[in-house]
């Protein structure tokens, strides 16, 4: 399992940043997807959305977009950490809708890494890769930890047994998603010895507005509080990170920016998934996805 302490090189080119609109993040708010469940408590977010509901992204999206290269339209070849990043990512998107929580931890306080991951709704998403994951979640008894299914969904198993969890071509599904939405498109690329598929980026805009927001988080919008930043985004730096992709969102940045912005998000990384998750308007199984990706 790869660490959250890796860092990849920059990827993207210096571009100019294209405005946001906050207005249509509000209007998203009273747009009543049926792909959102109402959430209460700790599942409550009030950014939950982005611009409009045909360009509205998962956190899985989010981190694969930042991962492609604009015009080639893969990630890195040396990448190997944006796989179980994904899955993490799932396990959140899952929780963030009200699918999915964290057994209760009992009266000898069990630690994050050893709590059962609990299926709460089987309500489907309308996400194909979410309903296949909690499908898989929702039928396994006795329950896995949130590290377990990280592993099971990326086929990291010794267990042969086990790797019929493992859901297949996530980043060309992913891929396939955001051409849907009018993100990417698909082009066939030789390489010598064989032809790939490819999905360079067609709209720079939503691209640009995901960038913006990564960077607003940890600048801007600093609140130096993670139980006051929108739960999506904070979910989006940590498994950006773990997922190797976070610094192609800092890589536009001015020197002086970048070293801020990497001094803030060291302070995320620093801090301790167990006592975070004993906080008010928190969410636990965020920061058991947290936990295994730093322990």
């Amino acid at each position: 399992m790869s660490t959250l302490t890796q860092r990849s090189s920059g990827l993207v080119q210096r571009r100019t940043e294209a405005s946001r609109s906050a207005a249509a993040a509000d209007r998203d708010r009273g747009s009543g997807d049926e792909d959102y469940e109402p959430r209460r408590g700790d599942e409550q977010d009030d950014d939950d959305s982005c611009d409009s509901k045909e360009t509205r992204l998962t956190l899985m999206e989010e981190v694969l977009l930042l991962g492609l290269k604009d015009r080639e339209g893969y990630t890195s070849f040396w990448n190997d950490c944006i796989s179980s990043g994904l899955r993490g990512c799932m396990l959140i998107e899952l929780a963030l809708r009200g699918r999915l929580q964290l057994e209760a931890c009992g009266m000898r306080r069990k630690s994050l890494l050893a709590r059962k991951v609990i299926c709460k709704s089987d309500a489907p998403t309308g996400d194909v890769l979410l309903d296949e994951a909690l499908k898989h979640i929702k039928d396994t008894q006795p329950p896995e930890t949130v590290q377990s299914w990280i592993e099971l969904l990326s086929g990291e198993t010794w267990n042969p047994l086990k790797l019929h969890y493992q859901l297949r071509n996530v980043r060309e599904r992913l891929a396939k998603n955001l051409v849907e939405k009018g993100v990417l498109t698909t082009e066939k690329q030789n390489f010598l010895l064989f032809d790939m598929t490819t999905h360079p980026l067609t709209n720079n805009n939503i691209k640009q507005r995901l960038i913006k927001k990564v960077q607003e988080a940890v600048l801007d919008k600093w609140v130096n509080d993670p139980h006051r930043m929108d739960k999506r985004v904070l979910a989006l730096i940590f498994l950006a990170h773990s997922s190797d992709v976070l610094e192609n969102a800092f890589a536009p940045l001015l020197d002086d920016q970048y070293d801020l912005a990497m001094k803030r998000v060291r302070q995320l990384l620093d801090l301790e998934p167990e006592g975070e998750s004993m906080k008010n308007n928190t969410n636990e199984l965020l920061w058991a996805v947290v936990a295994a990706f730093t322990k």
